[in-house]
């Protein structure tokens, strides 16, 4: 089992005449992503990498019967194109876009909310890497050939990292069931509790590994929903233990201006939930073989 995605589900692609939405629709296909459409207002009826275009979420969604989407629009038009998914019935979005004004996505977050949850839109993302579910289905930016097939779930909030852990995992024999990127900005789609408990819920899921960073309230939010309701060994690490406090380091969301938002303090707080917290990202795939044994 995997969570988001598998081998049948059928995703669209939003901005998929860009360029680097062509290269990666492409990669998605190859690793055998079910990429049945793409969406680009004006370019109804082309195609691309063999898939139809269509003007709207709408139409691909009622010629297709598309369940998810990967958005690769601009930022001044990625908010729009986020709310034209959920309008249309799309259950599951990622958003690759990077740039997104913070205000943009509070109004995102006010109109998911429109609808009852059962219907509600899970979006991950922005400025994340993407959703993959090794072997079955990759929905985003990471390079496939990393992953492993397993029963460790990532979520992280740093591509790059989550890409670190998942291949010290390979080199162990040690595979992946999913691995969410949620994004890096301030204000994201889902967060790692909103995560957690769709890993808790899965029973191919052993392990569950999160990448955390300094600012936002994220990972003590997580820590306190991890000693309450999960059940599996978490192991996490949490990156910028040198940041100074003021700065944004990397990440739009990177920056510390409240107690529990610097690196050491989401360390104390999740080792006081139980987490297992990996000393430097070189030692994350140890870690989680020491635990796992």
């Amino acid at each position: 089992m995997s969570i988001f995605l598998d081998r049948d589900t059928k995703v669209i692609v939003q901005g998929i005449t860009g360029k680097m939405a062509r290269f990666h629709t492409k990669d998605m296909i190859e690793y055998g992503t079910n990429v049945v459409g793409g969406v680009v207002p004006g370019k109804g009826g082309e195609t691309v990498e063999g898939v139809p275009v269509f003007n709207t979420v709408k139409d691909a969604v009622a010629e297709t019967g598309a369940e998810a989407t990967l958005v690769f629009v601009p930022p001044p038009f990625a908010a729009d194109s986020i709310m034209e998914a959920a309008d249309a019935g799309i259950r599951y979005c990622v958003c690759i876009t990077d740039g997104i004004p913070a205000q943009d996505m509070i109004r995102v977050k006010r109109y998911m909310y429109r609808y009852p949850k059962e219907r509600r839109m899970v979006l991950t993302g922005p400025n994340c890497a993407g959703t993959i579910s090794p072997g079955k289905a990759l929905l985003g930016i990471m390079p496939g050939h990393i992953y492993l097939p397993g029963n460790v779930g990532i979520i992280g909030r740093s591509g790059t990292l989550g890409y670190e852990a998942a291949a010290q995992l390979k080199e162990r024999g040690i595979g992946v069931s999913t691995s969410v990127g949620i994004g890096g900005d301030p204000i994201n789609g889902s967060s790692f509790r909103d995560i957690l408990q769709h890993f808790e819920d899965d029973d191919d899921t052993h392990l569950i590994c999160m990448i955390g960073e300094i600012g936002g309230p994220q990972e003590a939010e997580a820590a306190d929903y991890i000693r309450d309701h999960i059940s599996k060994p978490v192991v996490a690490y949490v990156a910028g233990l040198t940041a100074p406090k003021g700065r944004t380091m990397g990440h739009a969301g990177a920056i510390i201006s409240a107690f529990g938002e610097s690196a050491s303090e989401k360390v104390e707080i999740l080792t006081a939930a139980g987490v297992t917290v990996a000393e430097n990202p070189a030692v994350i795939g140890e870690t989680i073989a020491n635990v796992m044994q």
